[in-house]
């Protein structure tokens, strides 16, 4: 059985886990943003992040459902976006996302069943095998498409994060709601 979505359809397996997903997990650099690292001569570092990500995100979060992120970098330019968002746990500087993962779920209280993460190259993919919901970008390496229970129809840093939050809020039946903020 297949249900539809905005994005296009989803499996009923597909479906059912983002139906149960509680916290969303995302990564950074390829996922919120397009995974190019701008610096400039002085040593400063840029990101780009799409507006609509953070519609999604603060959408979600709204509707109950908790978000945190994991990255292996560390930067204040994420710092400064994920908390201007509401993200509720920010984890940087990650060389060992399952030891984040843990916390989080000991912090959440949930199980992997409840949890979905958004990821797209190899650091991700620990975590990604232990989530109830695994999902990679469109543009994630190879090796995580492989692994994924879904895949984005969007490229990272360009709405990705945005497509899954509004699958979240399509299967609970509450996406022509959705409240947020294009930040």
């Amino acid at each position: 059985m297949m249900f539809s979505t905005i994005y296009g359809p989803i499996t009923a397996l597909q479906h059912n886990k983002y139906l149960n997903t509680q916290l969303l997990i995302c990564d950074i650099d390829g996922v919120f943003s397009d995974g190019r690292i701008y610096l400039g001569n002085n040593g400063e570092e840029l990101k780009a992040f799409h507006t609509r990500d953070g519609f999604g995100i603060k959408a979600i979060i709204n509707a109950g459902i908790q978000v945190a992120v994991i990255t292996g970098r560390k930067s204040t330019i994420v710092e400064k976006r994920m908390t201007s968002l509401g993200v509720q746990h920010i984890f940087q500087g990650q060389e060992n996302k399952l030891e984040a993962y843990a916390k989080l779920k000991q912090l959440t209280q949930l199980n992997d069943a409840q949890i979905a993460y958004i990821g797209d190259d190899v650091p991700d993919q620990t975590v990604m095998t232990e989530v109830g919901l695994a999902i990679a970008t469109q543009d994630a390496h190879p090796i995580i498409q492989q692994i994924a229970d879904h895949k984005t129809s969007i490229r990272g840093g360009f709405g990705a994060v945005r497509e899954v939050c509004d699958i979240l809020l399509e299967t609970r039946g509450i996406l022509a709601q959705a409240q947020g903020m294009s930040v």
